[in-house]
C-alpha cells in the first residue's frame, strides 16, 4: 500500500485556509507568513496527488477532491493532535481549569447539553462559567478573566477575535394552551395587541431585535421586560403572556409547558459565535473545551425543540 506522508502543520494549515477562504487571513490566524502557509498546503497537495484549492489573485475555493478531503481532515485532526502530543503535554489536556463567558440565552438550555458528554470524557478539567450578558463576556475575556466567550457581539470589540459559528433566529414562546400553540409560523404584525415579554432595552438581545423591528416599520408594545431569558420562560409558563427571545433559549427537547414558534415578517436572527483574545493562546485544557464548542455549534446542537401536532394537541401540563 501507498505511504502518505503529510504531518500534523501541513493538515492544520489546510483547515484554517477551508475555515476561512484566504490565505492570509488563515496565516494570520495562525501565526504564520503567508508564503509559509502555502508552502505548507503545497506538500500537503503533493502527498496527496490533488489539488486541493482554486486559488485565483481574488479568492480561493475548495476543489471538489477539497470539500470531500475537509469533511475527514476536521473529525481526524483532533484524533492527530493528541496522538502526536508528548505525555506531559497529554496530561495537561485532560486536567486543569477552564473558564468561560457564556450569554444566559446560550447557558441555560444550549451549554449544559454540550457540556456534559465533555464533562464524562474529562473528568479531570474542571470548569467555571460565566453567565453575564454579552458586553460582560467580551469584558471578561478581553481582561483575561475568561479563556474564551460565547456571544453574539464579539465583533464589535476590537482586541477580541470573533468566529461566527450560528445563525439563531429569535422564536416566540408560548404555552401549550394558547391559541397560538398550534402554528407553526406567526407574523409580527399578528402580535398586535398581544400581551407580549422580551429582554429589556439594555440586553445585547433586545437591541438588536428593536433595531431590526424599527427597521421594518413595527413598534410592538412590550406588556413586560425583563433581564434574563430564564426569567421570560418562567413568565410565560406562569401564564402571563408570551415571550420574545433567541431559539437556543429554548429547550431542544420536547417541553411539557412551553413550544417555540417561528416569526417572520421580519425573521430577525442573531450570529452566535466564540471570542478570544486577539493574539492569545489557549492552554491546552480550554483549547480542548473551544474544539469540543466549535464541533457543537456545527452540528446544530442546542436548536430549539417542537412537539409533534398531536402532542401538541393534549392539555397542557400545570405551569
Amino acid at each position: 500500500m501507498q505511504r502518505i506522508n503529510f504531518d500534523l502543520a501541513e493538515l492544520h494549515a489546510f483547515l484554517a485556509v477551508a475555515e476561512r477562504g484566504s490565505f492570509v487571513a488563515a496565516a494570520r490566524a495562525i501565526h504564520l507568513s503567508a508564503p509559509a502557509l502555502s508552502r505548507r498546503v503545497e506538500r500537503l497537495e503533493a502527498a496527496l496527488g490533488a489539488r486541493l484549492f482554486d486559488r485565483t489573485t481574488r479568492q480561493v475555493a475548495l476543489t471538489g477532491l477539497g470539500r470531500r478531503f475537509l469533511e475527514r481532515a476536521r473529525s481526524a485532526f483532533d484524533d492527530l493532535e493528541a496522538a502526536t502530543l508528548g505525555m506531559k503535554e497529554t496530561a495537561a489536556r485532560h486536567s486543569g481549569r477552564v473558564t468561560v463567558g457564556c450569554v444566559p440565552s446560550a447557558a441555560f438550555y444550549f451549554l449544559p447539553s454540550v457540556i456534559r458528554p465533555f464533562a464524562e470524557r474529562h473528568p479531570g478539567i474542571r470548569l467555571r462559567i460565566v453567565d453575564e450578558n454579552d458586553s460582560d463576556v467580551a469584558q471578561a475575556v478581553s481582561a483575561g478573566d475568561a479563556d474564551f466567550g460565547i456571544g453574539f457581539m464579539g465583533t464589535r470589540v476590537p482586541e477580541l477575535d470573533f468566529e461566527p459559528l450560528r445563525e439563531d433566529p429569535f422564536v416566540l414562546a408560548v404555552r401549550r394552551d394558547h391559541a397560538l400553540a398550534k402554528r407553526r409560523t406567526v407574523r409580527w404584525p399578528e402580535l398586535d395587541g398581544a400581551r407580549l415579554m422580551a429582554p429589556a432595552r439594555s440586553n445585547g438581545n433586545r437591541i438588536l431585535l428593536d433595531d431590526a423591528l424599527v427597521k421594518a416599520g413595527l413598534r410592538p408594545s412590550i406588556a413586560f421586560e425583563v433581564n434574563r431569558v430564564s426569567t421570560l420562560l418562567g413568565m410565560v409558563e406562569a401564564g402571563l403572556g408570551i415571550a420574545v427571545l433567541p431559539g437556543l433559549a429554548m429547550p431542544s427537547a420536547v417541553h411539557p409547558s412551553l413550544i417555540a414558534i417561528k416569526l417572520t415578517d421580519p425573521a430577525v436572527r442573531r450570529t452566535l459565535g466564540i471570542m478570544t483574545r486577539h493574539g492569545a493562546t489557549l492552554h491546552p485544557a480550554a483549547a480542548i473545551l473551544h474544539s469540543h464548542l466549535r464541533a457543537a455549534f456545527r452540528s446544530g446542537a442546542g436548536r430549539p425543540g417542537r412537539a409533534p401536532d398531536d402532542a401538541a394537541r393534549r392539555p397542557a401540563a400545570k405551569a
